[in-house]
């Protein structure tokens, strides 16, 4: 059953290695800033101006958006839902997510929608695209 998943699979591997790199990268920067660093604790005088607040957002939106797709993705799974129809839709989460990233470090702003909103939001359909074709939508 799990061979029909590979794709799946490796575009899974994907998000959860760009999330570890996320994490990496914001621990490294938030160990530079100036004034010291509390483990854990991001200064409230930071906004998007800094690339610390921007390296601490990122990773946090990515761990807020990773737990809907995951607990879908265990769903379909265990459901046989299409493998090329979950494989798509995880690699478009995956690859609009580096995205997102690469435009949330490089864009210090405040304005919504910015560019990165766009990838935010592709992430964000393919979830739930994924949460209405497996029906779930219904529930509710």
């Amino acid at each position: 059953m799990f061979e029909v998943y590979q794709s799946t699979f490796i575009g899974l591997w994907l998000i959860v290695a760009t999330i570890i790199v996320q994490a990496m990268i914001a621990v490294r920067i938030h160990r530079r800033q100036e004034g010291g660093y509390s483990p854990g604790i991001l200064k409230p005088s930071l906004d998007h101006a800094s690339i610390v607040f921007r390296t601490h957002r990122t990773l946090q939106n990515s761990l807020e958006n990773l737990i809907p797709l995951l607990g879908l993705v265990v769903i379909a799974l265990m459901s046989e839902y299409d493998s090329n129809k979950l494989s798509i839709i995880i690699w478009m989460y995956a690859i609009s997510r580096i995205i997102h990233m690469i435009l949330y470090y490089k864009i210090a702003t405040k304005k919504n929608p910015s560019p990165r909103s766009i990838f935010w939001a592709i992430g964000f359909l393919s979830t739930f695209y994924l949460m209405i074709d497996l029906g779930i939508f219904l529930i509710f």
